[in-house]
C-alpha cells in the first residue's frame, strides 16, 4: 500500500526550542495512527508540525510523494490535509452552515453528509459558532476539515474536555470516519484505550521522540507499555 506521509529525521520547535526530535513517521494510505504520551511530550507539536505551524529545524515531510517540508499551511490544507486543532479554530461570528461552506472544496464529503454524521449540527445549523457548546464546536471543527475533501486528517486532542455522552458522539463519528470511509488519520488523545480501538497503530512520544511504536491492537493486548511511558493501567 502507498505511503500518503513520510516523516524523515523531522524536528522542529518554537523560536529556539526543539520539541519534536528527529522523528521518523510512515503513514499508508487509509490507515489510521494514535499518538500517545504524557502531556508535554510533543504529541500537538508533531501535528502542527505536519501542518506547517511549527518552525523546521530539520528533516523532510512528504505528502502523497511530494516534498511539503516549505509549503505554507493553508497550501497544505488545500493539497489534501485536513486538520482539527485542539483551539478549534471555528469562526465563531459565522453560521454553522457558514462555517461549513466557507471552506469547502469538491468531493464527497458535502453539508448534507456532514449533518447526517452530526445530527446536532444540523439542528443548529443557522446558529452562531459561539452559541455552540464545547461538544458542538468540536463536532463543527471535524465537519469543517471534512468540507476540506482531505486525504488526511490531523485531529488534536478532540474530546478533551468534553462529557462522556459527547465522547461517545464523536468517537462513533471518528470510527465512521477512520474505518468505514476509510480516510487516513493521525489522533493525538489522551484516552488511550478508546482510540487504540479505532486505529491501525500507534506510537508513544516522550520528549519529542518516539519511544515505542507498535500496531494498535498489540498495544490494548499488552498494555505493559502505556503502563510504563503514560501511567496507565490495564484495559478498558
Amino acid at each position: 500500500m502507498a505511503e500518503i506521509l513520510v516523516l524523515k529525521s523531522v524536528s522542529s520547535g518554537y523560536g529556539r526550542a526543539k520539541v519534536v526530535n528527529g522523528i521518523d513517521l510512515k503513514l499508508a494510505q487509509g490507515r489510521s495512527l494514535a499518538v500517545l504520551g504524557r502531556n508535554g511530550t510533543g504529541k500537538t507539536t508533531l501535528l502542527n508540525t505536519i501542518i506547517g505551524v511549527t518552525r523546521h529545524l530539520g528533516g523532510a515531510i512528504e505528502f502523497e510523494g511530494r516534498d511539503i517540508t516549505r509549503l505554507a499551511p493553508e497550501t497544505r490544507a488545500t493539497s489534501g490535509i485536513g486538520w482539527v486543532p485542539q483551539e478549534r479554530n471555528i469562526f465563531r461570528s459565522l453560521t454553522v452552515e457558514e462555517n461549513l461552506t466557507a471552506v469547502a472544496l469538491p468531493g464527497p464529503w458535502d453539508t448534507n453528509r456532514v449533518y447526517a454524521m452530526f445530527p446536532r449540527l444540523a439542528e443548529r445549523k443557522r446558529n452562531l459558532g459561539n452559541q455552540l457548546s464545547g461538544g458542538e464546536q468540536q463536532m463543527l471543527a471535524i465537519g469543517r476539515a471534512l468540507m476540506l475533501n482531505p486525504r488526511l486528517i490531523l485531529l488534536d486532542e478532540p474530546t478533551e474536555g468534553l462529557a462522556p455522552i459527547i465522547v461517545d458522539e464523536l468517537m462513533a463519528a471518528l470510527k465512521r470516519i477512520i474505518r468505514e470511509e476509510g480516510l487516513a488519520a493521525i489522533v493525538v488523545e489522551q484516552h488511550a484505550q478508546k482510540i487504540l480501538k479505532l486505529t491501525d497503530d500507534s506510537i508513544i512520544l516522550d520528549r519529542g521522540s518516539v519511544v515505542h511504536a507498535a500496531p494498535s491492537r498489540d498495544l490494548l493486548d499488552n498494555p505493559a507499555p502505556l503502563e510504563l511511558h503514560l501511567g496507565v493501567a490495564g484495559k478498558h
